[in-house]
Formats: C-alpha cells, sequence, structure tokens
C-alpha cells in the first residue's frame, strides 16, 4: 500500500476517506459484520470477532459520539462513532456502526489546511504542471506576484502565458524535463529574469521543482516553488564586491596603481564608469591635508575605468588637474568637507555643472549619465581625495545600499592610498640619505673606468646597507670595495655610513686587503662595545658585526691585483679573450664576528681586463640558493661583449637583468671596472746611491723628463721637492734609494728607500740650519704621505697639472 502522499503514521496505514470502516451488530449488540476498513483500524479479522459483542472492543466514551476502542495489540484506538438503525430483509433490528480514526481525521484536516495555505496564503509562488508542461493550477501569491495575473493559464505551457523576454522558457523547459525524466526533484535553483513591472531591473527567483506522484508511484504532475530571493542576491553581490576588493586593492605601494585597482573593482560590477581624483601631495608622497579642503586645492586625475562598450571619453588625462575639483562651490569640495557622499541624478549634476562648465554639462547629457556618486575618501583624520562612481547604461541609479557599499571599498582604498603614499615618503626620505651616503660620483683614474649600480630591495622603505666605493691611493694605485652591513633602516643606513668612511680612512694607510679587513675588523668590535648590536629581544638590526666585505687593490703600473673578502662573495674577473670566472679566494668570516684571520690573493691582470665585485642581492634569491647565484653570474658575464667599444653600462644592466627579477626581493649593489694598465712612457724609475752629490742628479733628471711630457711649468716645484725627499732619504734612510716619476691624472713623485722611520713634518725654529723640507714639499704638493712596504717606506706627493694639460695630451694621443 504507497503511503499517503501528505501524511501518514508509523505503520503507513490510515483510513482513507470513503473507505468501509464499519461493523454490523444486531438487536443484541453481537458483531454480525465486519468490513475492511474496520480490519485495519483494529486490527482483527473478520472470523474473530464475528460472535463478539461490540461492547467487548469498547473500552470506555469520552464524548457524545465519541469513544476508545481497543486494538487487536492492546493499545488504544480513539475513534468518532457514528450508529444508524437498520432493519434486516428478516425484519431484524440491526444497528450500522461507523468509525473514523481521529488521528487521521486530524491528519486529513491538517493536510486540507495545508493545501489550503499554500494556494491561498503562502508567500510563496506555486504552480502545478501535468506532464505535458500545461499548467494545472497555481496559487493566488503567484496571480499577485508574477506580473501577468488576470490571464487563463489552465492548460496552456508557461512559453505560451508568459513574455519571452522576461524569463528564459528554453531552460525552464528543460529544467521540467529532467524531473519528468529522471523522478527526481531539482531543488533551489537560482534563476534571473525580468518582470513585466519591471523590465530593467533582472530579478533574483529560488525555483524548486518537485515531482508529483499517484498512490500507485506514477509521476502525474509537477509542482514549482518560487521564492523571490532578490534582495538576497544582491546582498551576496555586494559582499562578493566587498571581498574582491579587500584582494585587489592594494596589491602594491604605489598611489596610481591603488586608485587604478579601485576604479577597477567598481567598474562594470557596480559602475559603468568610475574615476579617482587625489591632491598632488598625496601622489608626491607628502603629508596629505588634514580637515577640511580650502579652496585653493585641486585634486589630479589619478584613476579612471569604463565599461566595455560605454561611450566615455575621459574629459581629464592621468595626472591632469580636474577643473570641477576647484573652488570653495564645488561639489568635490563641499563632499570632501563634510566627509560625507554626495548622490546626485543627471539632471541635477547637470543643473551643478552647467554655472561653471557648460561644455561638461552638455556631455554628460549626451552621454545619459542619469546617476552619479561622490564619495570622499580620507584616513587618519586626512583628507586623501575622492572617488566617483557613475551610472548610464544600466537603468537604475545608485540606491541606499550602493552609497554603504561605494563608501566600504572607497574606505579600503583610502586606506592602501594612504599607507602607499607614506611609503612613497620614507622611501623617498631613504634613498636620498642612501644617495648621501654613498659616492656622489667616481673619480676620474686612468687605472680604470668604473660603473656602479645600488637597487634598492622592492616593495620596502627600510633600505639595506650594501656599499661600493673606488678609492683613489697612492702611486696612480686604485682601491675597489663592496660591503653590506647586516639589517635593515636608519641603523643600517648610519652603519653603512660609518664602514664606509672607516674603509676609506685605512686605505689612506695604503694596507694590504688582508691587513685592512683586520683592522676593520677590531673597529667593528669596538662599535660593538660602544653601542651594542642587537636590540631588545635579541632581535639584530642594523649591527655592524655580521658585515661583510670584499676589498681589492690594484697598481696599473705593475698590474697586480692583491683583494681579500671577509664573509663576502667573492669577485668575478672576465679577462680579454677569456672565460669569466670567479677569483679563487681563502674563504674568511665577516667582520666583528672572530674566527680564522683574513687571507689575500694576488694576481697579474692584463690591460682591459673587466673585474666585477657585488653584494649578495645580486646572487641571492628566494628561488635560488646562493651558491647556483654565484655559478650564473661568470655564465651571465660570458655572453655579454665586455671589450670596447662596448660601454660598461650596458654590460652592467644586462648582467643584472640576467641574474635578478624585475623587482628585486634584496639592496643590490654592483661595481663593475674595466682595469687599465698605465702605459709605459708614463712612469719612470732610476735607482739611486746614497751619496750627497746624487741630489742634483735627481733634479736633473725630473726636469728632463719634465721636457718630455710638456710639464715644464711644473719644473721649480718638482725641483724642490725632488731635492727635499732625496736629501732626506740619504740623510736619514738606507740603501736601496729610488726615484719615480708618474704621470696619471697629476703629476706623481716618489722616493723610496729601506727605512721604515716614520718622516714628521715640523716647523724650524730661526736659529735651526734644517728641519724645513717636508714642512716645504707639504706646503708645495697637493698632497703628499708615505705608505710601506717590506723593504722600508715611500714617501709620494702629488701635484696637480696646469690647467687644459690633459685635455691637450688627450687631444694629441687621439690625434696620434
Amino acid at each position: 500500500m504507497m503511503h499517503d502522499p501528505v501524511f501518514h503514521d508509523a505503520s503507513g496505514v490510515v483510513a482513507e476517506p470513503g473507505e468501509e470502516t464499519y461493523a454490523l451488530l444486531d438487536a443484541h449488540g453481537v458483531v454480525i459484520g465486519w468490513g475492511p476498513g474496520a480490519e485495519r483500524l483494529l486490527g482483527y479479522t473478520p472470523r474473530e470477532v464475528h460472535g463478539l459483542r461490540g461492547a467487548d472492543l469498547l473500552l470506555s466514551r469520552s464524548e457524545p459520539g465519541h469513544a476508545v476502542l481497543r486494538h487487536r495489540s492492546g493499545r488504544e484506538v480513539e475513534v468518532a462513532l457514528h450508529a444508524r438503525p437498520m432493519m434486516s430483509t428478516a425484519g431484524e433490528r440491526q444497528w450500522l456502526i461507523q468509525a473514523t480514526d481521529t488521528d487521521a481525521t486530524r491528519r486529513r484536516e491538517l493536510s486540507e489546511a495545508l493545501i489550503r495555505g499554500l494556494f491561498t496564503e503562502s508567500p510563496f509562488l506555486i504552480d502545478v504542471f501535468d506532464t505535458q508542461l500545461r499548467f494545472i493550477a497555481q496559487n493566488d501569491a503567484l496571480r499577485r506576484g508574477a506580473g501577468f495575473a488576470n490571464e487563463e493559464f489552465v492548460g496552456r505551457t508557461m512559453s505560451e502565458v508568459a513574455p519571452p523576454d522576461l524569463l528564459d522558457m528554453a531552460a525552464l523547459e528543460a529544467r521540467q524535463r529532467h524531473v519528468l525524466e529522471t523522478g527526481e526533484a531539482l531543488v533551489q535553483t537560482e534563476v534571473r529574469g525580468l518582470l513585466r513591472g519591471d523590465p530593467d531591473r533582472q530579478h533574483v527567483w529560488s525555483e524548486t521543482i518537485l515531482p508529483l506522484r499517484s498512490s500507485s508511484g506514477e509521476l502525474i504532475a509537477l509542482a514549482h516553488t518560487v521564492a523571490d530571493v532578490t534582495e538576497r542576491a544582491r546582498a551576496r553581490e555586494r559582499l562578493a564586491l566587498v571581498n574582491d576588493a579587500s584582494t585587489r586593492i592594494g596589491t602594491t605601494l604605489d598611489v596610481l596603481r591603488t586608485a587604478q585597482e579601485l576604479v577597477e573593482v567598481a567598474v562594470p560590477e557596480f559602475a559603468d564608469h568610475a574615476y579617482v581624483d587625489l591632491p598632488a601631495p598625496v601622489l608626491g608622497g607628502e603629508e596629505p591635508l588634514v580637515g577640511t579642503v580650502g579652496e585653493a586645492v585641486t585634486l589630479l586625475r589619478a584613476a579612471t575605468s569604463s565599461a566595455p562598450g560605454i561611450p566615455v571619453k575621459a574629459a581629464v588625462a592621468t595626472g591632469d588637474p580636474d577643473p570641477f575639483t576647484t573652488g570653495p562651490g564645488s561639489l568635490f569640495t563641499r563632499a570632501m568637507a563634510g566627509g560625507e557622499p554626495l548622490l546626485l541624478t543627471g539632471e541635477q549634476l547637470i543643473a551643478e555643472l552647467a554655472p561653471v562648465d557648460p561644455a561638461q554639462a552638455e556631455r554628460v547629457r549626451t552621454y545619459g549619465v542619469h546617476s552619479w556618486l561622490l564619495v570622499p575618501m580620507s584616513a587618519r583624520g586626512a583628507v586623501l581625495g575622492a572617488a566617483v562612481f557613475v551610472r548610464q547604461a544600466r537603468a537604475h541609479g545608485f540606491e541606499p545600499d550602493d552609497v554603504l557599499l561605494a563608501e566600504e571599498i572607497s574606505a579600503r582604498a583610502a586606506v592602501c592610498i594612504d599607507n602607499a603614499s607614506r611609503y612613497t615618503r620614507e622611501r623617498t626620505a631613504a634613498l636620498a640619505l642612501r644617495r648621501s651616503l654613498l659616492p656622489q660620483r667616481l673619480p676620474v683614474l686612468g687605472a680604470l673606468e668604473a660603473v656602479t649600480r645600488y637597487l634598492p630591495a622592492h616593495g620596502q622603505a627600510e633600505l639595506g646597507g650594501a656599499w661600493y666605493d673606488v678609492i683613489p691611493l697612492s702611486g696612480a694605485r686604485v682601491a675597489l670595495v663592496v660591503g653590506d652591513a647586516q639589517g635593515r633602516g636608519l641603523t643600517a643606513a648610519v652603519t653603512m655610513g660609518r664602514l664606509r668612511t672607516a674603509v676609506r680612512t685605512l686605505a689612506d694607510l695604503d694596507l694590504s686587503p688582508d691587513e685592512l679587513l683586520s683592522y676593520m675588523d677590531d673597529q667593528i668590535h669596538r662599535f660593538v662595545d660602544e653601542h651594542g648590536d642587537e636590540e631588545a629581544g635579541g632581535r639584530r638590526r642594523g649591527g655592524a658585526a655580521g658585515t661583510t666585505c670584499a676589498y681589492a687593490v690594484f697598481d696599473p703600473i705593475t698590474r697586480q691585483l692583491a683583494v681579500a673578502c671577509a664573509g663576502h662573495p667573492p669577485p668575478v674577473l672576465a679577462p680579454v679573450g677569456g672565460t669569466p670566472a670567479i677569483v679563487a679566494l681563502p674563504a674568511g668570516p665577516p667582520l666583528g664576528l672572530g674566527g680564522s684571520p683574513f687571507e689575500g690573493a694576488e694576481l697579474t691582470l692584463d690591460d682591459g681586463d673587466v673585474l666585477v665585485l657585488y653584494s649578495h642581492g645580486l646572487v641571492a634569491a628566494p628561488d635560488r640558493e646562493v651558491d647556483l647565484g654565484l655559478d650564473r653570474l661568470p655564465e651571465a658575464l660570458s655572453g655579454i661583449a665586455l671589450t670596447p667599444p662596448n660601454g660598461l653600462d650596458q654590460a652592467c644592466d644586462a648582467v643584472i637583468g640576467r641574474l635578478l627579477p624585475v623587482l628585486p626581493q634584496n639592496d643590490v649593489a654592483v661595481l663593475m671596472v674595466r682595469l687599465h694598465e698605465l702605459p709605459a712612457e708614463h712612469h719612470v724609475t732610476w735607482d739611486l746611491p746614497a751619496e750627497p752629490e746624487v741630489v742634483a742628479r735627481a733634479r736633473t733628471l725630473a726636469t728632463r723628463q719634465l721636457a718630455v711630457w710638456g710639464l715644464q711649468e711644473l719644473e721649480f716645484t718638482t725641483e724642490l721637492v725632488v731635492s727635499e725627499l732625496v736629501t732626506n732619504a740619504i740623510r736619514y734612510g738606507s740603501e736601496p734609494i729610488q726615484l719615480r716619476m708618474i704621470r696619471d691624472r697629476e703629476l706623481i713623485c716618489e722616493v723610496s728607500d729601506g727605512s721604515s722611520t716614520t718622516p714628521h713634518v715640523r716647523r724650524a725654529e730661526e736659529t735651526d740650519e734644517g728641519g724645513r723640507g717636508l714642512f716645504m714639499v707639504a706646503q708645495l704638493a697637493q698632497l703628499w704621505g708615505t705608505r710601506y712596504h717590506a723593504r722600508g717606506k715611500t714617501i709620494w706627493t702629488e701635484q696637480p697639472f696646469p690647467e687644459g694639460f690633459l685635455e691637450e695630451a688627450g687631444a694629441s694621443s687621439r690625434k696620434g
């Protein structure tokens, strides 16, 4: 037996309307007839009750017409009883007792109430179709809200009664046939369409299609229940837009890009056209305007976006001032001063524009703008600008909920724009500090050509401690430095500046690279003792300890390169006509951490060899180990033409482009130099005996060489310098004594002897017969100094060339 399609008890057996639930009693109350309905109701078969008294089945009587009978199982069955007298054919009196299960009665009443409620009082739209998809019935809610009431539907399909432009009838019939074929319900399908009374606004319905079956299980009809969920769908779409804004706005720390992300989120999902105007200080990374916006403030167009097919041509180009924003009475000034959004219809906007900009007002009318929303943008109590959203293609304007949504995404964008502006400001200041601490320009030297690159890490306002330097040394030599202080931020920058100064100071002592690094290691220990190297919690930030450094000295006369590293990646040498390779060096610890002593290496180079010094940032990357980067650096150099006439600038950029992503994650410092041998005709050396008579000979040799070089203007001062230095070497030094003159970017005179005695400049008294030699040298020379070596010392002087000499010498060289 099939269950009742609406209600049924646990056994599934109920008394159906019209079923024979009766018993026949004789005049003495004995059961003489028992119907099938009575058998189902009480469980007794006709044979079991035949001859029993009807009173034996009665447990109690509650009220007239109602009684409690005993079921065969012993349970109580509450029924409504109806007794009608009858007369048998033999003329005997009998009683026909009809019983109705009160539970079944209540269920039938509830079923009828449910059907009545669904079809007369339910807010849901309900309609019933036969297997030919023709209307059988529909409830009152459908007639009230469907938009095509007062028409006769019975016997007709939906496509015959509904306008085809409102709903997708083919899709509806496909869903109906699917249920007919499978017998499975389609629950809460979201359907979109239009209403006849509101043809410009899309509505959303939740549709459920249920199969209806007969008592035999045959599918005989389809029931549709439809609920209007338009507002819920719009709320979901607004929430999705807010979520979209949270992920798409603020992906970079760039003001213009953030503004563009805002309008791209809004168009086309929310608006047909949108743009953002910001004041110049915000775009430039300066402090935004605090409080109300004054009369003189002009907003610049930062971003704009239009939906595809929207005939809008931006009246203001990106970066140009928006004339509509100026003046105390402008809409922007009023809205930004009050901090409240401003929603205008197209006609209201035209009325505002017409007195001040008739051409713009006409464009608004031409483009069909009918809803215009201005939302002020502010953060930290400061006005950042405004976002404008426009609707013209879609029929409905912005509603109150849309204004709240626009405020939400604009506020989110404002925070991101403020962060980007502050980042720009802080990064500009950090870069200015960095530029002030790095060499402003490299010295012009004959020993080398040099190019440098400093690339700050992308997306970080705080810079690292990487630096580079080119330091002229005595004897036309040059020192090359690349270092990297630990940490980030101002502390790291200050530490870098101190370390760079210390390296330059020690370089003036003409120390070998390994000695200089040892002195630097001691100096960093002093830094730590003075200031400490850790902040609270043990977090290292910009500490000097752990600094890495590569230091090299090149002598263009001997072509000797001496180099040493302290925890730093070794230089790469690209020899002329050879294969680039990493310079083999003994490993040294970072400065300030202790460990093995520093060791250097020396190698002889050829004229035109290229040497590359760099920080860890060039070879280290998130997607690879440092060793892999070290292996790739020589490979990157091998594919680049490094010999003249190719410039080092192009080669340096090419190497960086091959090794680094577009946006490096670490600070990168690169120093690339092409080393040159000093031509033999530009330097001369004489060995001198330790005899007083040789002083005159030394003066003669010097003046003759000056004549060869065309530097006769320097004869007087050079004679005095050479005379004093050679005299001091003979008087206070020891053999061997050597005089060397070098013509580089200045005139260099050097006198070497075998003694390590330190010379001192002193002012001689009037009664002293001597003691004025080095004092005179210091007055005549531009620079002078002493450097020590394994066999003694060298006192050197530098004199500037006469004005125009280098230009004439260069022209003569090119002509020759």
